[in-house]
């Protein structure tokens, strides 16, 4: 399934999930909620990019080096440790989710709070 897809199915869950949590007063925990839904999706991208040479292709587009794009590629890591490495967040910033239409629990929380 391809991230904008994962993302569209996720928004509307998101959105209620937050409207139901948004008398919380707690922030910490929807950061790290937003950190570690960004993480999964770069997790999702490291899989749809089985072979080493799709990896770096990839990340040389997406704009890092040719060797540094490489050296990622065939580091023998696995997926999870890869989506938190910083060449993953070097080629998708938190600006690039956002674009695809992810909701950030955090804007959504102040948005609902200030309404109330």
């Amino acid at each position: 399934m391809s991230v904008g897809r994962i993302i569209e199915e996720m928004t509307p869950k998101l959105r209620g999930w937050i409207a139901y949590f948004k008398l919380a007063k707690v922030k910490g925990i929807f950061e790290e909620l937003d950190g570690w839904i960004r993480r999964k999706l770069r997790c999702v991208i490291w899989r749809q990019w089985k072979r080493t040479y799709t990896r770096a292709k990839n990340l040389m587009k997406r704009g890092l080096a040719e060797e540094r794009a490489w050296r990622s590629a065939t580091n023998g890591r696995g997926p999870w440790w890869n989506a938190g490495a910083p060449h993953m967040h070097d080629a998708f910033r938190a600006g690039y989710v956002a674009r695809l239409g992810l909701v950030s629990l955090q804007h959504e929380l102040r948005r609902l709070q200030s309404l109330t």
